[in-house]
């Protein structure tokens, strides 16, 4: 039986996870909220984890029931992500397994996303559809590496997502990916958009570029 617990702080959100074979203990995070209307910039988001992962720590051991001898190994998100973030929790992250005399493991953020969805789904040799705020890939396992069959050549949807919410003033709490669904369910126009796929590849600048001429106009009115 093998418990690890692992630190993940690649961009506004701060989280800490425990899982015992494959069984969540604990998943305890924070979001980093700015006003509508605008990012999160990576110094005050790397100062927002710093305040609050002390908190999400002990909430994390305490939803698991467990205390850190019980720790076998200490995992942290070594990238991609944002540079300030990415340091300020691979240091607690370190400091932490020093601490506990704990092995430590760096983790790449996206295989990380895809082996989580594995193990909950106890999908087989699966090939992922990956969409995050900084990638939008077609994902397969061959030849002992995880291999990119198709990706966006611009902009992640994600990112889409985001920078849409900023212009039309939407808030990030919990999401602005989930407050653009809940506007889009009470609409009642259908807007056409243009979209391209090329081979296995995508792009979302021109749907981007749509939405901003459409909307960017009433945003200023308000």
């Amino acid at each position: 039986m093998v418990i690890a617990i692992g630190f993940e702080g690649s961009a506004n959100k701060i989280g800490v996870g425990i899982v015992r074979d494959g069984e969540v203990l604990a998943n305890e995070r924070e979001t980093y909220i700015t006003p509508p209307g605008e990012g999160f910039l990576p110094k005050e988001t790397a100062q927002h984890h710093r305040s609050k992962i002390h908190d999400i720590l002990k909430r994390s051991l305490a939803a698991a029931g467990i205390t850190p001898k019980d720790i076998d190994v200490v995992c942290y998100t070594k990238g991609p992500g944002m540079a300030p973030p990415l340091l300020a929790v691979a240091i607690v992250a370190r400091t932490v397994a020093l601490i506990w005399n704990k092995p430590i493991l760096g983790v790449n953020h996206c295989i990380g996303h895809i082996e989580m969805g594995r193990l909950i789904t106890k999908a087989e040799n699966p090939t992922v559809l990956y969409v995050s705020g900084g990638n939008t890939q077609v994902i397969s396992y061959a030849c002992k590496r995880y291999r990119i069959f198709g990706e966006t050549i611009d902009i992640a949807i994600g990112n889409c997502l985001d920078r849409f919410a900023r212009i039309i003033r939407l808030s990030n709490d919990p999401s602005p990916g989930y407050n653009i669904e809940q506007m889009a369910k009470k609409g009642t126009k259908y807007l056409p958009l243009p979209y391209s796929v090329k081979g296995m590849d995508v792009s979302f600048s021109g749907i981007l570029s749509f939405l901003e001429q459409k909307a960017r106009p009433k945003a200023n009115q308000k």
